[in-house]
């Protein structure tokens, strides 16, 4: 089983690190970095590198994908050489899947014309313009495609993936080994439970990073 995930310049590094830490658990797993060239991948706050191994031609047959979000991918819309990559390896994936703003780049790619998905809070109204029909779920499920919402989702998304492929049981125990066992101070992990001035605070931020 060939998981393949996607690195451009400005992801997110918990959208691939934490589905990484989940399927690199299971036994069998092929993890494969990859990007529109090889090399080094910077972060969206410039302070961390992921390295992808191979370029796009190099991976054509992942069983997994799974795109990460981040502010790049606002200038990746319509970045064709990508989102004919991505066209092309869905063809033969068993699962294609994202976090966060990575259904963006799906939705672009005319994957989710139609289709539920989830997506970072403050990009649903990007991903409806897009042609999916955004849903506030944390990870949403339709057909062979799999969408995690904001960057932390993407470690419930590759667990409830696993659960799917290969059952409860070595998805709990995954679940231990990493001891994903959340128990935030704050109960303010969605605009709907925040209080309303947070909301407008991290929206203001999120604007002003997205413009930079």
């Amino acid at each position: 089983m060939q998981v393949a995930y996607l690195l451009y310049d400005r992801f997110t590094a918990l959208d691939i690190t934490g589905p990484h830490e989940v399927f690199n658990s299971v036994p069998g797993v092929e993890s494969v970095f990859v990007g529109e060239v090889a090399g080094p991948y910077r972060n969206e706050s410039d302070t961390l590198s992921i390295l992808a191994d191979k370029s796009l031609d190099e991976v054509p047959n992942p069983d997994i994908l799974v795109v990460p979000g981040g502010f790049g991918t606002r200038s990746l819309l319509d970045h064709e050489p990508l989102l004919s990559w991505i066209r092309a390896v869905d063809r033969t994936t068993a699962w294609t899947t994202s976090v966060c703003t990575g259904s963006l780049l799906l939705a672009a790619a005319g994957l989710l014309e139609g289709r539920p998905a989830t997506t970072h809070w403050l990009a649903r109204e990007t991903l409806a313009g897009l042609g999916a029909r955004p849903v506030a779920d944390r990870v949403v499920f339709d057909g062979k495609y799999v969408t995690g919402a904001g960057v932390s989702a993407g470690i419930d998304m590759a667990l409830s993936l696993v659960t799917e492929i290969y059952g409860p049981e070595l998805a709990q125990a995954v679940q231990l080994g990493i001891e994903y066992d959340p128990q935030p101070p704050h109960d303010a992990g969605a605009p709907e439970k925040a209080p309303a001035e947070i909301v407008e605070a991290v929206s203001a931020v999120f604007e002003s990073r997205e413009a930079s």
